[in-house]
C-alpha cells in the first residue's frame, strides 16, 4: 500500500435553501445521523410535490426548482440567517427579496419573487416547504457531501478549462488528497475534525454541474466528459456522521484515521 498523505478541510459549505447559493462557513457541528447544520432546510415547490410537512419524506429535486433545469437560479445571490430565520435575496447587486421563513408573510414575499424570476419554468406556484428536521437532499438518507479538489482539477484537465468547485454542490472541500482517492474510502471511517464518518456512496453527477454558479450559463457537458474521459459520472462522495463534533476549516483528515484497505 502506498502512503497518501494527509488531507485538510479547505473549505466548508451549507445550501440553506435547495437550488440557491451556497454559504460558506468557518467550522460547524456535526450530530451523529444528520446533514451539516441548516443544509437544504428548505426547498422552493415546483407545481404541487405532494410534500407534507406533517409526515416528510425524501421526494426526487424534479419537485423543486433546482439547477439541473433551473439554471437561472445560479444568478441570484442568498443568504439565510439562522436567529431570525430570515432569507435575503439578492439580484445583480440589488436585495430582491426578503422574509421571515417562519411566518406566511415572509414566504410570500420569498414566493412572489420565485413566481416572477422563474415564470417560464413553473409547473405551478412556487411553494417554500420545511418540516423541522427535515432535509431535501437529493437522497434519502442524511449525509454530509466531501468533494476531493483534485478530481476537480482531473476534470479541468479533461474540460480544458477552469471547473468551480461549487458546481458540485458540496459540504466539504477535501484538499492534500489524490485524484479520485475519495472513492477507495467506500465504507470505511474518516476524521472530520472531532467527528467522524462513513464514507457510504459516490455521488453520481448530473446536468446542474454543467451551470457556471456565477454567471448561471449552462457552459460545460461535466457528466458527459466525467463517462467519455473516466467511464463514470461520479464526483465526490456521501459520508454518514457516526460520531459528532465541530469540524473546521483547516482541520486534517489524516491517512491513518481513514483505516485504507
Amino acid at each position: 500500500m502506498s502512503h497518501i498523505n494527509p488531507g485538510k478541510i479547505a473549505a466548508l459549505y451549507r445550501y440553506p435553501v435547495k437550488g440557491l447559493s451556497p454559504e460558506a462557513l468557518t467550522r460547524t457541528l456535526l450530530t451523529v445521523g444528520a446533514t451539516v447544520p441548516a443544509d437544504r432546510l428548505y426547498a422552493i415547490e415546483n407545481g404541487p410535490s405532494g410534500f407534507d410537512p406533517a409526515d416528510p419524506k425524501y421526494f426526487p429535486k424534479q419537485r423543486f426548482l433546482m439547477l439541473m433545469r433551473n439554471e437561472r437560479l445560479a444568478r441570484l445571490r442568498t443568504h439565510y440567517d439562522d436567529a431570525s430565520h430570515t432569507l435575503v435575496i439578492d439580484h445583480e447587486g440589488t436585495e430582491a427579496a426578503r422574509g421571515d421563513l417562519r411566518t406566511p408573510e415572509g414566504r410570500a414575499a420569498i414566493e412572489a419573487f420565485m413566481a416572477t424570476f422563474c415564470a417560464d419554468d413553473l409547473r405551478g406556484p412556487p411553494k417554500l416547504l420545511h418540516a423541522p428536521g427535515h432535509s431535501f437532499s437529493d437522497v434519502a438518507k442524511k449525509v454530509v457531501s466531501i468533494i476531493n479538489l483534485a478530481s476537480v482539477a482531473a476534470v479541468e484537465d479533461a474540460v480544458g478549462t477552469g471547473v468551480d468547485p461549487l458546481r458540485f454542490r458540496g459540504n466539504i472541500h477535501v484538499g492534500g488528497w489524490p485524484a479520485w482517492h475519495e472513492f477507495d474510502l467506500l465504507g470505511q471511517e474518516i476524521a472530520l475534525g472531532t467527528a467522524r464518518a462513513k464514507v457510504v456512496k459516490r455521488i453520481v453527477r448530473c446536468a446542474a454541474t454543467n451551470v457556471d454558479p456565477a454567471t448561471g450559463i449552462r457552459d460545460l457537458q461535466i457528466p458527459n466528459t466525467l463517462m467519455l474521459r473516466f467511464g463514470h459520472m461520479d464526483c465526490g462522495v456521501y459520508a454518514e456522521v457516526v460520531t459528532g463534533g465541530e469540524i473546521s476549516v483547516g482541520d486534517e483528515i489524516g491517512a491513518d484515521t481513514a483505516r485504507l484497505l
